[in-house]
């Protein structure tokens, strides 16, 4: 089985991953002791600069292998597309200066306070992820996954992380919280992103590890 290494230790991103390579004979797998290494601040301006600054740092740490490193977030359209590379410190007063994420209820709680009172067609969002794909210090190809939908007025399922309560995909009549890790893998930004990431990596055999 071909082993793909995940620079994170989300333990929902990694569910996200594993569901989206189940069905590709690929392995996913967090870099070895991660939780170890230095930290890399995520201080760019989008998805895709933060994406590449983890992938190309956190790639060093395992020589000749290949990783990934996502930058994801929820774009809400009457926000200006807030929270945006800000999503997991949303709840801080001035997330662009929070070191450190803050728990996903503080988050949900604030979008719902700054949506509070409008009506659905002014509740339109879009998350977005982009996978950075590395070697060696190198990033070797970026991918952009979206998924439209609308976000709810209360939180509706138990599974997923982040924002995923409240953001309701139409296309399926339910909230991303309400999939299961192979729906989450059709439907989901991450789950178009890493299939795109995969077209790439069976195509390109001198790519592989």
């Amino acid at each position: 089985m071909k082993r793909i290494f995940i620079a994170t230790s989300n333990p929902g991103k990694l569910r996200d991953f594993a569901g989206a390579a189940a069905a590709h004979g690929i392995e996913i797998a967090s870099i070895p002791g991660f939780d170890t290494l230095p930290a890399v601040v995520e201080d760019g301006l989008t998805f895709e600069a933060n994406a590449r600054k983890k992938a190309e740092a956190y790639s060093r740490s395992v020589p000749g292998e290949i990783v990934l490193a996502d930058d994801s977030g929820l774009e809400v359209d009457a926000l200006g597309g807030a929270p945006g590379v800000h999503s997991a410190r949303y709840a801080t007063d001035a997330p662009h200066l929070a070191d450190a994420n803050t728990d996903d209820e503080a988050n949900n709680a604030r979008l719902l306070r700054e949506l509070k009172n409008r009506p659905p067609e002014k509740r339109t969002a879009s998350f977005v992820c982009v996978i950075a794909v590395a070697r060696d210090g190198k990033t070797l190809e970026v991918f952009r996954g979206q998924a439209d939908g609308v976000i709810l007025d209360a939180p509706r399922g138990r599974n997923g992380f982040g924002y995923d309560p409240l953001f309701f995909f139409p296309q399926i009549g339910k909230t991303f919280a309400e999939l299961s890790a192979g729906e989450k893998a059709r439907y989901s930004h991450r789950g178009a992103a890493f299939r795109l990431f995969l077209s790439w990596y069976q195509s390109s055999p001198g790519n592989q590890p």
